[in-house]
């Protein structure tokens, strides 16, 4: 079997044929090895980080090469809701997007526009690119795989949260991403807050009714599971510099404590 024949199914539809939440976490460093062993790990997806990391489109290139090679799906968190970078990722290959910082049902629109190919929307043809295989699985297939990535949009403000419905029903949207510490730090609440909860829940009820996958972020496994309980389609856990920093600290620690230091 040759890689042209193999499935490259965009995380759109991972996500709906998954049987359980799927678990990802961030990318920040810049490194093939880092993507290599958060593969071998086992984690579902990456996240590779252009908004809170010094990463560029080359290393986010690398990464997703790297990463799918390993049979793991990659998603990219842009920089900003230019839509600058939107047409060379997707033609790099990459399973899904991330917009953040979206507050309105207009901003949602232009950034799913931006996703998707034109006449419906403003992305134009690379089927000559990775994603085209080099232009080796013909035009068909390229449009297939472009129109199933995910298509998401941040939501990390409250009167995003309130416009849920007019957000969600904006055409060729098919992912939502709450990003609870953006939304803690603009409302000035804490995430336990009943006024923040009541926004989460609504989310989570209007995006169920369109069978609209949403993702979080959270730090543990146990945070994990609870946000699986709770209906999150898809969850990052931590991310490869806290990973790091933990196991390092972690083990460095030990050390002193068994040399009495």
């Amino acid at each position: 079997m040759s890689l042209l024949d193999l499935p490259t199914p965009g995380f759109a539809r991972t996500l709906r044929e998954a049987e359980r939440t799927l678990v990802g976490t961030w990318v920040k460093i810049p490194s093939v090895e880092t993507v290599e062993i958060l593969a071998i790990a086992g984690f579902d997806f990456v996240v590779i980080d252009l908004e809170h990391a010094p990463l560029d489109l080359q290393s986010a290139y690398t990464a997703t090469v790297v990463a799918q090679a390993h049979g793991m799906s990659v998603l990219t968190r842009v920089s900003d809701r230019s839509g600058s970078q939107l047409q060379r990722l997707l033609d790099a290959g990459v399973d899904g997007i991330l917009v953040p910082r979206l507050t309105t049902a207009d901003e949602a629109a232009a950034a799913a526009a931006g996703m998707t190919f034109s006449p419906e929307g403003e992305r134009g043809n690379g089927s000559t690119s990775r994603a085209g295989r080099w232009g080796a699985i013909g035009l068909d297939r390229y449009l297939a795989r472009g129109a199933d990535v995910l298509r998401a949009v941040q939501l990390e403000d409250r009167g995003a949260l309130a416009a849920i419905d007019e957000i969600l029903a904006v055409p060729h949207l098919n992912g939502v991403f709450l990003g609870m510490g953006d939304l803690q730090l603009s409302s000035g609440l804490p995430a336990a807050d009943p006024a923040l909860q009541s926004l989460v829940d609504g989310l989570l009820d209007a995006a169920r009714q369109r069978s609209i996958p949403v993702g979080t972020a959270v730090q543990s496994a146990e945070q994990v599971a609870a946000a699986a309980d709770r209906g999150f389609a898809f969850v990052m856990a931590g991310n490869d510099t806290g990973l790091l920093r933990t196991a390092a600290t972690d083990l460095v620690t030990d050390i002193h404590r068994r040399l009495g230091a």
